[in-house]
């Protein structure tokens, strides 16, 4: 069977004023040495998740490269993106974990990506404009903020643990933003994880007798998740992840569209569906749910190349890794230290992203709506507001997501039937 891609040029080289287009690929040595960079671009970040919420390395590892073959699929091979582990989730799975176990985790994990899955569907069926009506800029924003900045207390306990290796780690990661350009500058908290991981093997505070137990080779360890009547609260606080997960995939699909400047829309559906079937089969074994990664984009922008034959050799490679349980040990030795000052820094970007979105769509606060609406959703997220209601409990992810929505909604029609623009 013919591969479905076209050599670029010679195969070699990309001119200064040329891209390589997502049906084309260079020679297959080329191709691979460009997969390699997917592949560090996108592990730092995966392989976070799993440690933050204690699920498996390496069932993550596996599943974000059977997810990334999946969506190559479900979108023909036309638009090239990585699906790493989702940042958006923490919040919940942190919260579920421990009020449930991993299993009922999990279970919301799986809710979310079939719910993304059905809005795919719609999205195919209807279009996109509904999409940009319900969340307009500083709505999307103001979710993906609160989302964000929820999970400062976690990152604070982490810190607290050992104050000196997350000082440690932190400041490599500032340091490493500013002292590297290119690759290794969009890296920064890879290499800020290994410095601090370092700083801790001389400390002492590394722990690598589970290492030499593990097998090169093997199977992961897979968890089936649970789903229960009782837990309706905790799979609650996952529903306002799906406006999240719609908003990365959107601005995903915008992002590769302007680079290779071509109008991508039309893939949205398939995109939002890909992710959302992705993610259920990730929490259905146990690992961490998926996004399509902004650390790819990245590398694609710095490369000119956006063949998604390269993606394929970054799925691959991540399921092999997947496969090695030892690989998973070495990543379970990195210490809550190290991990303080990584989420630290993490929560804080995450956060930012939802300012990002404010600053690039030229959001006017000088509007009342606007003040409002991202106010009033930052704060009951960042407070972690909680009512109950009826046997159910809202915390402030979900309570500040419905705020935004609701608050925009309400002021922009009640401004509209008064003839301004508040």
């Amino acid at each position: 069977m013919a591969l479905p891609w076209k050599i670029h040029g010679d195969g070699k080289n990309v001119a200064s004023n040329e891209i390589v287009a997502p049906e084309e690929r260079l020679s297959w040595p080329r191709t691979i040495g460009f997969g390699a960079q997917h592949v560090v671009a996108m592990f730092g970040a995966t392989f976070l998740v799993p440690l933050i919420t204690g699920f498996p390395p390496s069932t993550t590892l596996l599943f974000s490269g059977i997810g990334t073959l999946l969506f190559l699929v479900i979108t023909k091979n036309k638009l090239p993106s990585y699906l790493g582990s989702s940042f958006a989730f923490l919040a919940p799975i942190t919260a579920a974990t421990a009020s449930g176990g991993p299993a009922v985790a999990l279970g919301g994990v799986v809710i979310v990506g079939a719910l993304l899955a059905v809005v795919g569907i719609l999205v195919n069926l209807t279009g996109t404009r509904w999409i940009d009506a319900l969340m307009p800029p500083v709505v999307s924003g103001a979710i993906v903020a609160l989302i964000g900045f929820n999970l400062a207390p976690a990152a604070r306990d982490n810190f607290a643990i050992s104050p000196l290796i997350a000082t440690i780690t932190l400041l490599a990661i500032v340091l490493s933003a500013v002292v590297f350009k290119g690759l290794l500058g969009r890296l920064s908290i890879v290499l800020g994880v290994a410095v601090g991981y370092i700083a801790s093997v001389v400390a002492g505070e590394v722990d690598f007798s589970a290492v030499g137990d593990a097998a090169w080779v093997g199977l992961p360890e897979f968890t089936t998740p649970s789903f229960s009547a009782d837990n309706i609260s905790v799979y609650l606080m996952f529903l306002p992840v799906v406006l999240a997960l719609i908003a990365e995939n959107v601005g995903h699909i915008k992002g590769v569209g302007q680079l290779t400047n071509r109008n991508l829309d039309q893939l949205t559906g398939r995109a939002l569906f890909a992710d959302g079937l992705a993610t259920v089969l990730s929490g259905i074994g146990g690992g961490s749910p998926t996004t399509t990664y902004g650390e790819n984009i990245g590398v694609m922008a710095a490369t000119r190349v956006f063949s998604t034959a390269a993606y394929w050799v970054a799925g691959i490679t991540a399921i092999l890794l997947g496969l090695s349980p030892k690989i998973g040990a070495v990543i379970y030795t990195i210490p809550a230290g190290v991990l303080g000052g990584v989420t630290t820094a993490l929560y804080g970007l995450i956060g930012i992203i939802g300012v990002r979105i404010w600053v690039e769509n030229k959001v006017d606060f000088s509007k009342p709506k606007n003040q409002l609406t991202a106010g009033i959703a930052l704060i009951l997220g960042i407070a972690n507001f909680t009512v109950a209601f009826g046997g159910v409990t809202f915390t402030g992810i979900i309570l500040g997501t419905v705020a935004a929505i609701v608050v925009y909604h309400l002021m922009n029609t009640v401004g509209r039937l008064r003839g301004t623009d508040v």
